[in-house]
C-alpha cells in the first residue's frame, strides 16, 4: 500500500505544479494586455532642472547646454594667493621629527597648518622645536615642505 500512496502523492504533486504554471502564464498574459491597453502599464516621470520629479515632459527652451570639458571631477585644485607666488620661501617650527623613520612635520608661523617633511628634503639636520625655512611642493596625500634651512 506504501507504494501505491506513494504514486498518489507524486501524481498530485505534479498536477499542482501544472496548475501553478498555468495561473502564472494567465497573469502573465493579463499583465501584458494591460499593458498594451492603458497608458503603457508603468508610470512615467520627468526629471526637471532642479532635480524633482515631474509627471510632464520639460520644456526643450529651458535647455542648458554644458561642455564636457567645464565639467570638474574630483576635489577642485586649491589656488595660490599673492602672498604664495611672490615670497615661496616660508618659516616655520619642526612640530615632530623621526630620525629613525627619517620624517616629521613642520608647523607653517603664517598659516598654522602642518606639512609633511622627508629626510630626503632636508639640507641641515633638524630637531624638534627648531624654526625653519622651507619650501612648498605638491606630494600625494598634499603639500610637502621641501629644501628645509635652519634659521639663522
Amino acid at each position: 500500500m506504501a507504494r501505491s500512496q506513494q504514486t498518489f502523492n507524486k501524481r498530485e504533486k505534479e498536477k499542482l505544479k501544472q496548475k501553478k504554471k498555468e495561473e502564472k502564464q494567465k497573469r502573465r498574459e493579463a499583465r501584458k494586455a494591460e499593458a498594451k491597453e492603458g497608458d503603457g502599464g508603468i508610470p512615467f516621470a520627468y526629471v526637471d532642472q532642479f532635480g524633482n520629479l515631474t509627471d510632464t515632459p520639460p520644456d526643450p527652451s529651458e535647455k542648458i547646454k554644458v561642455d564636457a570639458e567645464d565639467i570638474v571631477l574630483g576635489i577642485p585644485q586649491k589656488e595660490e594667493t599673492d602672498e604664495d607666488k611672490f615670497n615661496p620661501i616660508r618659516s616655520g617650527k619642526v612640530a615632530f621629527f623621526d630620525h629613525s623613520k627619517g620624517f616629521g612635520f613642520i608647523m607653517d608661523s603664517e598659516t598654522q597648518e602642518k606639512h609633511f617633511v622627508h629626510v630626503s628634503g632636508l639640507n641641515d639636520e633638524i630637531t624638534e622645536n627648531d624654526k625653519v625655512t622651507f619650501e612648498l611642493e605638491k606630494g600625494q596625500k598634499g603639500m610637502n615642505a621641501v629644501r628645509v634651512n635652519l634659521e639663522k
